[in-house]
């Protein structure tokens, strides 16, 4: 992973190449991805035609996926079904699971291949096992912020947190921007003490969001689609501007789970 100091002369193919995962979501396929920021593994899977186990990654020199590792689960697609060492969890659209350190056996499938679940996958190193357990986003309290004034109308709704289901490091939740928002995440602001992935994701085919990175006075962008992740270390914001808007699921790991832990910036300190 790229430092502040070479993220000033890379070009937008390194931008891409480094900060950018763009293969998730393959159909009847389990996609991992390590990246050496916080130890992080962004995956997902996709049981098409019929179930699928989740491997361990060759990186993790671990004897199965969760031995040493914390695993939070989204549902972005149709119904579906989580087995974790035996026990099946239904998971509908937006629903969330989060699984605890050394379960060793974890399968994923859909109720109907012909509308799979499309389950996107966020993972840290766990130091403690916690107990496997579902969010229902549908029964999660939301907290509404922004403005249509401002064009960043939204909603956040917390699934993995301090106040929540426990974790070791792992904090995951989702932001909807309402019908004419655009904005997310300003005023922006960045987090040393850990770091963050976006996965955008409701973006029609023919739209895009601009994802805005990098130091507050050297800023660049990547151009974002459908189904797609952004790596954000923690010297950088992460905050963009859809061409309508969209949903993201922001996920963190690192030293401090606390929400609200962030160093703010004014958008005028912005370069």
């Amino acid at each position: 992973m790229a430092d502040a100091v070479r993220y000033r002369t890379m070009t937008t193919e390194e931008l891409r190449e480094t900060f950018l995962v763009s293969d998730l979501f393959e159909a009847a396929k389990v996609t991992l991805t390590y990246v050496d920021l916080d130890r992080t593994v962004i995956g997902s899977a996709v049981p098409s035609a019929g179930p699928l186990r989740l491997p361990t990654d060759d990186a993790l020199k671990a004897e199965y996926f969760t031995e040493r590792r914390e695993l939070g689960i989204l549902n972005i697609g149709g119904a579906g079904k989580v087995t974790v060492s035996g026990l099946q969890y239904d998971l509908e659209r937006l629903d969330a699971l989060y699984v605890g350190r050394g379960n060793e056996e974890v399968i994923f499938s859909s109720t109907d291949p012909g509308k799979p679940a499309e389950f996107y996958l966020l993972s840290y190193p766990a130091h403690a096992q916690h107990a496997t357990q579902v969010v229902r986003s549908a029964g999660v309290e939301r907290v509404k912020l922004g403005a249509a004034t401002t064009a960043n109308a939204r909603e956040i709704t917390k699934l993995i947190h301090l106040q929540g289901v426990q974790s070791c490091q792992l904090v995951m939740g989702f932001t909807q921007l309402a019908s004419g928002s655009v904005w997310n995440t300003m005023p922006p602001h960045t987090h040393m003490r850990r770091s963050e992935v976006y996965l955008y994701f409701d973006i029609a085919e023919a739209e895009r969001v601009v994802h805005m990175m990098g130091p507050a006075k050297e800023t660049r962008h990547l151009v974002v689609a459908n189904k797609q992740a952004v790596v954000s270390p923690g010297w950088s914001i992460h905050a963009g501007v859809g061409t309508t808007n969209y949903t993201f699921c922001w996920g963190m790991g690192g030293e401090n789970q606390v929400y609200n832990d962030m160093d703010a910036l004014a958008i005028s300190d912005l370069e």
